[in-house]
């Protein structure tokens, strides 16, 4: 990490911990649940990648903008509402765990069953929290961006409802795929990972460093573009990691996507073979234990699932590498993008 952006990161974090020492004050006032609500959504907040803000401040700087201290404040309202997402996530697929301890609504779980609750009450409670907390940090993205004046700040508040209408498209959709209320085929599984990750992680982020430093239409609509390529990339690497990855590494259990039932592309490319079907009984048990997990691991790689993901994975970095080198931006901004979409394509975690 250059001194740069580590300055402009650090930056982030800070006005994201005053943010948070604020809320965290108020909700002192009206009780102490409420006040462990908000320290629980500070600590959610902490850590984790800073993608989308290091992608906003990208592109302001590298698109010569000169608004710093609003690319900061856009790229808090973008992690908030980044960490929103993942505590609904966390409610609709019932896990309780992220980065390798209890997340919020396990933690408020916990608490519930240590207090003596049954099991039925303990859940409630921890979802409840979950529930009121994405919510309460979608209203926190927008109350930040609020705060920048002139007429920018309208326009990143209709590029967050964007954010909001895609991504609810993508949960919705992803769940529908699992239970099956959503017919599942290749391009579905594709335009879910686009509406749930591409855009409010990757697309959004980019065309709001563009917006912020004036870049003009032609700039965000190639970023717009580059951006839901570079998502395409980081989600399907992420299904692999989600069944073949370290849990050590991704800080959760690698067998929840198997238990879930998740239908990526990695799935959809083992429906039908003889490798699947034979153990397609195992997929989306609640109680399925780690031997049927790794027996669905090698139905995966012996169906050639694995291996044809892997394949796609490549040819679309490559593809997105392409996109970004025949662009009119900036080179210095080509050569970072260039670098990320290899490093999606490539990472560990």
């Amino acid at each position: 990490m250059i001194t740069g952006e580590r300055h402009a990161l650090a930056a982030v974090d800070a006005a994201i911990d005053a943010f948070l020492a604020g809320r965290i004050a108020r909700a002192s006032a009206v009780g102490p649940a409420y006040r462990i609500l908000w320290e629980r959504i500070g600590a959610s907040c902490a850590g984790g990648k800073r993608i989308r803000p290091r992608l906003l401040l990208l592109a302001h700087d590298a698109l010569g903008g000169d608004a710093h201290d609003h690319a900061v404040t856009a790229s808090v309202a973008f992690e908030l509402l980044h960490t929103a997402f993942l505590l609904h996530d966390d409610v609709l697929d019932a896990d309780l765990v992220r980065r390798g301890r209890p997340n919020l609504q396990g933690s408020f779980l916990g608490d519930a069953l240590d207090a003596g609750l049954a099991a039925e009450e303990s859940t409630s409670w921890g979802e409840a929290a979950g529930v009121l907390a994405g919510d309460l940090l979608i209203s926190a993205a927008h109350s930040v961006v609020a705060s920048i004046p002139g007429e920018t700040a309208p326009r990143l508040h209709e590029l967050i409802d964007e954010c909001l209408f895609s991504t609810a498209a993508g949960e919705l959709a992803d769940v529908g795929l699992a239970l099956g209320t959503v017919p599942v085929s290749v391009p579905e599984i594709a335009r879910m990972m686009n509406d749930k990750t591409a855009v409010y992680s990757f697309a959004a982020p980019l065309r709001a460093g563009a917006l912020l430093a004036g870049a003009g239409p032609e700039a965000e609509t190639a970023l717009a573009e580059i951006g839901s390529m570079l998502g395409f990339v980081y989600q399907l690497r992420d299904d692999l990691l989600g069944v073949f990855g370290s849990a050590a590494a991704l800080g959760k259990p690698v067998d929840s996507d198997l238990r879930e039932g998740k239908r990526t592309l990695l799935v959809a490319y083992a429906e039908g073979t003889p490798a699947w079907e034979s153990v397609r009984h195992l997929f989306g048990r609640r109680s399925l234990d780690a031997e049927d997990a790794e027996r669905l691991r090698c139905a995966l790689t012996d169906s050639g699932a694995r291996s044809r993901a892997e394949l796609r994975l490549s040819r679309e970095c490559e593809k997105t590498c392409e996109r970004i080198a025949a662009s009119g931006l900036p080179e210095k901004l080509k050569a970072e993008l260039i670098l990320l979409a290899r490093r999606c394509a490539e990472r560990e975690s």
